[in-house]
């Protein structure tokens, strides 16, 4: 998918958000609509960016809602409908095409769209994640798409997505709104909301990427960008740079 795009002139944001919507079809237990990310971004004139589109909270959430009666942690903050923090996925690639993208979003997402209609080869990759996390998806919409005949498929054969499809379709027309607002969102507040879950259409409405300047710090004369809070993993890197940099 990156490559498609770059062959037909887009530049490294082209490829890479290509690349993140094809990871939704392709690879869903890490790229997926549902999930959050940051960029860190240097474009070739210097310009540089850092994106934080990680999933927030909704406005309903409380600061027990995952304990029982008891006081005491139960799973509810990994597994169900409360575990959902509103998606910021779409957001974030919408926001880093809009900003340095040069290819139309459509274009974009293309790939991503004929890989979910048309179908993937599933790999012994694919296939051992479904099957790992099988007992889970059982419990959930994922069943229908990801266990057809109650079993995850196998290896070599096509997984298609029609509703993935369609889903990137409305996102290609309508950019963010595409999936924050109209059919997709009352898709995701209906099932949520019949699970017990809690995010409503003002979360997926209210929700934002926002642009942070990147933690920048020096090793060995060499300038290093990278991811500014939430993200945790820039000062780390950061601090652990200049830690090694007082060492032969």
């Amino acid at each position: 998918a990156g490559m498609a795009v770059l062959e037909r002139g887009g530049n490294a944001v082209d490829a890479a958000v290509a690349v993140g919507f094809a990871l939704a079809v392709v690879y869903p237990e890490a790229g997926n609509l549902g999930g959050g990310g940051y960029m860190v971004i240097r474009m070739a004139d210097g310009r540089t960016a850092a994106l934080d589109y990680r999933e927030v909270a909704p406005l309903a959430a409380t600061r027990n809602m995952f304990l029982d009666e008891q006081g005491e942690a139960t799973d509810k903050s990994v597994v169900g409908p409360l575990a959902s923090g509103v998606p910021g996925a779409v957001a974030g690639l919408v926001a880093a095409h809009s900003r340095y993208g040069t290819l139309p979003l459509a274009a974009v997402i293309r790939p991503a769209i004929r890989l979910a209609a048309e179908g993937v080869v599933v790999d012994s990759a694919l296939a051992r994640s479904l099957s790992n996390a099988g007992s889970l998806i059982a419990q959930f919409g994922g069943a229908e798409t990801f266990l057809p005949g109650g079993a995850a498929p196998a290896p070599g054969t096509l997984l298609r997505q029609p509703a993935l499809a369609r889903t990137l379709e409305r996102i290609a027309a309508g950019g963010a709104d595409g999936f924050y607002r109209g059919e997709t969102a009352r898709a995701i507040v209906d099932e949520l909301q019949r699970l017990g879950g809690i995010i409503t259409a003002e979360d997926l409405a209210r929700y934002t990427a926002v642009w942070r300047e990147p933690v920048r710090a020096t090793y060995r004369g060499h300038t290093v960008l990278s991811m500014p809070p939430s993200s945790s993993g820039g000062v780390t890197i950061a601090e652990a740079l200049n830690i090694l940099e007082g060492f032969d």
